[in-house]
């Protein structure tokens, strides 16, 4: 099973990648005496679990989403380096050390508004690229969530397992009946290929600009694709193309079962979790050895699909929409210069995501991820 790391990275490791990292290359950059532009890629999930349209606009140092005053980054590095030489001094396993500063990454994104770690470093990046970029000519790409490739290399190109994939994984091969999300809701895509297109385009119209520009790169404003519409095509493709186990069995799926109470999907879970310990229990007393195996396998799939819901649950709850005015824009210049629209093409408007879907990405998934 497959379950996506960097949204729960430890508070340390996502500082000094998503944080500090940035102002590293900054600072190099503007030592670079023939630097033409800086591309700095963020996300556009930095807002948070924020409503409504969404602008391209930068985030101020020391700006939280909940209002909270007090943001320091400075701090926020003192504080996970005490905390992780208090960790190493009560001489504590890796495995509990990790744990712990995933826990306090998630707790100090909480506190000013994020929903994770990953996003929340993402921001402070932002912040310090903003702050101390001087006259150095930036452009921020902020993308939506990356799927497969649209056209090139080829068709279907990926690579890992990433974000929602780990679902469409679970569920392809059975073992998710039921799912947390409201139905309605935007799932903002973008396939990677036209992600880098919208990067080489940005190159090329912000050369020696001594500007920060901050583009939106997703579908949810001009082409938006909802998680009832994900879910059809999940279904309809593994009803028509079930996938073999290692016994050569096709499996079969059922459509899946969307609840939008986080209460009572957390009650149902629980409550099979329970009866499945207990179950478990049983068949150890009675030395059921087959049993015993189906019932630890599903026990879990069960945890697995909980820690998922607990991933996933600020995007598939998401009721933003993304403005991509100053992206548009970009295409525009593309367009009144000449550029092949279809070799850097990264209009979302073109995409039919039921196509893209069906005959695209599930089947890429299928082949590089089962």
């Amino acid at each position: 099973m497959m379950i996506i790391p960097w949204l729960s990275n430890r508070y340390d490791v996502a500082l000094g990648v998503n944080t500090m990292g940035p102002l590293h290359v900054v600072n190099f950059a503007k030592k670079c005496v023939n630097i033409k532009l800086l591309i700095h890629v963020s996300t556009a999930y930095v807002c948070g679990e924020k409503a409504g349209l969404i602008s391209e606009t930068p985030y101020l140092m020391g700006e939280t989403l909940n209002g909270v005053l007090g943001l320091d980054i400075d701090n926020e590095k003192k504080l996970v380096d005490q905390l992780l030489n208090n960790l190493k001094a009560r001489e504590l396993s890796e495995k509990s050390i990790r744990q712990v500063l995933k826990d306090f990454g998630k707790q100090r994104a909480e506190f000013y508004g994020w929903p994770n770690t990953y996003v929340f470093t993402k921001a402070m990046g932002e912040m310090l690229v903003g702050k101390f970029r001087g006259n150095l000519p930036v452009v921020t790409m902020r993308p939506t969530i990356v799927c497969s490739t649209y056209k090139e290399p080829f068709p279907g190109w990926v690579e890992g397992c990433r974000t929602l994939d780990s679902v469409a994984v679970i569920y392809g091969k059975g073992h998710l009946s039921m799912f947390l999300a409201d139905r309605s809701s935007v799932l903002d895509l973008i396939p990677a290929d036209m992600f880098v297109n919208s990067m080489i385009v940005a190159m090329m119209a912000h050369v020696n600009h001594a500007s920060l520009t901050i583009y939106q790169v997703g579908c949810s404003y001009r082409n938006p694709v909802t998680f009832n519409e994900l879910r059809e095509f999940h279904f309809n493709y593994f009803t028509k193309n079930p996938w073999s186990n290692k016994q050569g069995n096709p499996v079969k799926v059922r459509k899946l079962l969307v609840l939008s109470n986080i209460l009572i999907f957390k009650v149902i879970l629980y409550l099979w979790i329970f009866l499945v310990g207990k179950a478990l229990n049983l068949a150890n007393c009675i030395g059921s050895r087959d049993i015993q195996q189906v019932l630890v396998g599903t026990d879990k799939k069960l945890k697995i699909i909980m820690k998922l819901v607990e991933l996933y649950r600020p995007y598939v709850f998401f009721n933003g929409i993304f403005v991509d005015s100053n992206t548009e824009n970009l295409r525009m210049i593309a367009r009144k210069n000449g550029l092949d629209e279809d070799v850097f093409n990264f209009d979302p408007v073109s995409i039919n995501w039921k196509d893209f879907f069906i005959n695209v990405h599930i089947p890429a998934i299928v082949k590089y991820l089962f």
